[in-house]
């Protein structure tokens, strides 16, 4: 299960990769991480999904992460008399508190946060945005809107809010519930749904508690202009396209894209790009040529992991679609341009430890041409902090636990791997050195680099560096000294 592939593949569990025998296919083919989606899931078939991810793991001896996908809230109107109706463009039609059915005037709305917060000038979108509508007068029990693109709206459809923040949490009762039970569990990332504000972060946080890592989706474009917060809080950001193309116009998506991509990578944090990456496989055995454009970009610009929704949850070729992102991601990687790309964009390192020796070990393994970086980490930190500065060798990193190696198998490069903590430093040089070979990164005659942090066992102590020449003596690998092995402690 060596993989040189550097960005991760994220696939959407549903009833077209959750039948007999699929998840491991799956996983073979390239996935690392597998979603559960919980606006489709009930708790029981959360554990049984979960309980199956783990299974595939032990099988290939590989952490499988599992990405636990909140609902968050859904905006919808209310009904109507007819079903549905028809609305012109230029005609008057209200937003109201009375939960009566609607016609071709009004129609309820069963939201009055939304009522409290509506202004005169702000836009509300329909049905993922094909009906258009402005409001120009508004009060806590109506908003009267004037239709600017008309068309045919029925019973519940949602409600987006583009130029609207609400004042409401971004957990709902549901997600309160589906969050326990996650954790119950133990899976390895919450996604947090149509994060507004870093207070939202904050909330979902206070309940994980540590327990998973929490991811947030940059859907509304009222998390941009709080986006440095966010980040700073989250422990991964999410590029939620979809509904971001829905309430942003659509040409302003790319370059929005690219910076959320970098600015969570100037803080080391993970970002995943998704929604319609791969859409025509759905299905189509093969994607277009924008599709597979758009892939690449995202692999390019450095993301961490790329996405598939409904291409591996519902589409007829789930195996085909991750088998193209693999191939596409690796395609990119090995571009005599991704390098340049992927180093004119490195941030500056914090005045921290951690940092001074990430930067420091990407130096040394570029100039010296090392196979590999190793990393000895309890909490996975050194690893992320490896991970942002997109070193040129694959990323090993050892740790003791086997809810670190979960969350890591989401990070750029970063090779997860269980194993007992080090008892002292040639125990740590030596084990980097057998597990680099065993692992088929490295091999006799070959130098690794090593970081870790004395004394061993304790989190954040990043402090130390080596390189290590694997030696082979009776078929046995250990390290051999070198003469300049550069030491810090």
């Amino acid at each position: 299960m060596r993989r040189l592939r550097r960005c991760k593949i994220v696939a959407t569990l549903g009833p077209a990769s959750t039948a007999e025998g699929m998840l491991a296919k799956l996983f073979q083919a390239g996935v690392d991480v597998f979603r559960v989606n919980m606006s489709h899931t009930s708790h029981d078939n959360l554990r049984k999904h979960v309980a199956a991810i783990r299974a595939v793991g032990d099988q290939f001896n590989r952490p499988a992460c599992v990405l636990v996908d909140l609902q968050g809230p859904k905006l919808r109107i209310g009904t109507f008399v007819t079903t549905f109706v028809d609305l012109l463009p230029g005609a008057r039609f209200t937003l109201d508190s009375n939960p009566e059915p609607g016609d071709e005037n009004r129609v309820f709305l069963p939201h009055p946060e939304i009522l409290s917060a509506l202004r005169p000038g702000h836009t509300v979108l329909i049905d993922d945005g094909k009906v258009r509508l402005h409001v120009v007068e508004a009060d806590s029990q109506h908003a009267v809107a004037v239709v600017d693109i008309g068309g045919s709206i029925s019973n519940r459809k949602g409600v987006s809010l583009p130029d609207t923040e609400i004042a409401v949490s971004a957990m709902t009762p549901k997600d309160h519930s589906d969050l326990e039970a996650a954790l119950e569990i133990g899976v390895d990332w919450i996604a947090a749904s149509f994060v507004q504000r870093p207070e939202d972060v904050a909330e979902i946080k206070a309940i994980v508690d540590g327990r998973a890592l929490v991811m947030s989706k940059i859907e509304k474009p009222q998390a941009l202009t709080r986006l440095d917060e966010i980040i700073s809080l989250s422990d991964g950001l999410m590029v939620a396209r979809g509904d971001l193309g829905v309430e942003l116009p659509l040409e302003k998506v790319p370059g929005i894209q690219k910076r959320i991509t970098r600015r969570a990578r100037r803080q080391g944090k993970p970002v995943v790009i998704a929604t319609q990456m791969l859409e025509s496989m759905i299905n189509a055995a093969m994607p277009t040529r924008a599709e597979v454009s758009d892939v690449a970009q995202a692999v390019f610009e450095g993301a961490d992991a790329i996405m598939l929704s409904a291409e591996s949850a519902v589409g007829k070729y789930p195996i085909e679609a991750v088998s193209f992102m693999d191939r596409i991601a690796s395609e990119v990687e090995t571009d005599p341009l991704y390098r340049s790309i992927i180093n004119a964009q490195r941030a500056q390192p914090e005045p921290t430890a951690a940092d001074a020796i990430a930067v420091a070990a990407r130096d040394m393994a570029e100039t010296l041409e090392l196979k590999a970086v190793v990393a000895w980490t309890s909490s996975g930190s050194t690893a992320f902090r490896i991970a942002r500065e997109r070193v040129g060798p694959p990323i090993l990193a050892l740790t003791p636990h086997i809810e670190t190696a979960r969350r890591l198998a989401i990070v750029w490069g970063v090779h997860p791997l269980v194993t007992k903590d080090a008892e002292d430093v040639d125990d740590m040089v030596d084990r980097a050195c057998v597990t680099a070979d065993s692992e088929g990164f490295a091999e006799a005659g070959d130098r690794i680099i090593i970081i870790g942090g004395v004394p061993f066992g304790e989190r954040g102590g990043t402090n130390m560096m080596r390189i290590a020449l694997l030696k082979r003596e009776d078929d046995v690998i250990s390290s051999a000294p070198l003469p300049d092995t550069p030491l810090l402690d």
